[in-house]
């Protein structure tokens, strides 16, 4: 018995998940219901339902289904069909999945049949594929996000499958079938599959022999890489240790390159902690070194102390600021003369050293301020210093 194919859903009603595309009054599906639903693209994880999204849309629009994969698909299948329905009453719907990994050539066939609506094209990616698709198909289609199952969903879904089969399964089995799904229908709903075929009575021990770990999207998936990424970081500027190493862990678990983590974090050294707290940038490069040098699953360590140690730091951005005023000025034509004590000829020039640390001389030919010190961490003593000198 396959119960992704059994609990498979026929109307927008039947899904679970995706409220904001499928209830009643979503956007998407009263384009649908309209008859006016133009070319589409999905994106989201594995197993949320973007194939079943695009059957029932076909039968929503009752259109023959065709069903392709990019890493298979043949251009001439393709001018196959479009010729069979070239002069069809009614034109079919093209479902394309990981449409991200279309060749150029490919894209360009589905043009013209897109331009002339002779068929309608649908396709489906676990990567946003805004970035993979031409300017020419992007300007011809909508994309829409599914997004990962929540929990009230799955849990909704495995209520559906032990009834419709009639199953015995323990409340702690059906917590771990929810809970190590992440958010992925297909897999909860495949595990259930397995542990039914080898015992008509389903336990948490049966379930933990067959997955020993909960799944997680890979941080390899573009939207999840960048997520996750994002999420350390704002975690860590928000001093908040635990989601930091939370979402280390994700990182970790989901294939992210040690060497990856710690450049993002000398990164966020600089632009977060900075004069704050100058030794966070030294700890963070020796971090960058060892992980190269040592890699995982010790490396995972080394990373921890470096992400605790920035969170338990001072934050200032101040570096950050200071360059990008720099940078504007440049850039909007603030072009100052050298002062002619400082050039290479040196004429006039005031050896500080010479005056026991510090003179006063010209260094800018024209008024400029763009560092701003905060009263934080060791940057506070650097702004009392210099507010010393120049007082």
């Amino acid at each position: 018995m396959d119960f992704t194919y059994l609990l498979r859903p026929d109307s927008f009603d039947a899904m679970v998940g995706q409220e904001h595309l499928t209830q009643a009054g979503a956007p998407l599906r009263v384009l649908c219901e309209k008859n006016a639903l133009g070319h589409s693209f999905f994106y989201g994880p594995a197993g949320v339902g973007k194939t079943s999204l695009a059957r029932i849309i076909a039968t929503t629009l009752d259109m023959p289904f065709y069903e392709f994969n990019a890493t298979s698909l043949k251009i001439e299948e393709l001018r196959k069909l479009f010729s069979q329905y070239k002069n069809a009453l009614q034109k079919p719907l093209i479902f394309i999945d990981e449409v991200h990994r279309l060749s150029k050539n490919q894209q360009e066939v589905l043009l013209p049949v897109m331009e002339s609506n002779a068929v309608l094209i649908i396709g489906a990616s676990t990567e946003n594929p805004f970035f993979s698709l031409t300017a020419a198909i992007r300007s011809r289609s909508m994309l829409f996000e599914l997004r990962a199952i929540s929990h009230a969903a799955l849990t909704q879904l495995l209520q559906r499958a032990i009834e419709k089969e009639n199953l015995h399964i323990d409340d702690d089995a059906k917590e771990y079938l929810v809970a190590s799904s992440g958010g992925d229908a297909r897999a909860m709903l495949k595990l259930l599959e397995f542990a039914a075929n080898i015992n008509e009575k389903i336990s948490l021990e049966l379930l933990q022999s067959l997955r020993p770990n909960a799944l997680q999207a890979g941080s390899s998936e573009a939207g999840v890489h960048y997520d996750l990424a994002s999420a350390l970081i704002k975690s860590i500027r928000g001093s908040d240790a635990d989601a930091a190493v939370y979402y280390l862990a994700r990182l970790i678990e989901g294939g992210e390159s040690a060497d990856f983590i710690a450049r993002r974090l000398v990164i966020l050294t600089s632009e977060d902690i900075g004069n704050a707290n100058p030794q966070a940038l030294t700890l963070t490069t020796s971090t960058l070194t060892s992980v190269k040098q040592i890699g995982y699953p010790e490396a995972r360590i080394i990373l921890a102390q470096a992400v605790i140690y920035l969170c338990a730091s001072p934050k200032s951005n101040s570096a950050y600021l200071a360059i990008n005023k720099a940078l504007k000025a440049v850039k909007e034509g603030e072009i100052a003369p050298i002062p002619q004590n400082i050039t290479q000829q040196n004429e006039g020039y005031l050896y500080p050293h010479d005056f026991g640390g510090y003179v006063a001389q010209e260094y800018l030919s024209k008024p400029m301020h763009f560092v701003e010190l905060k009263e934080i961490g060791y940057e506070k003593k650097m702004k009392d210093w210099l507010e010393l000198l120049f007082k």
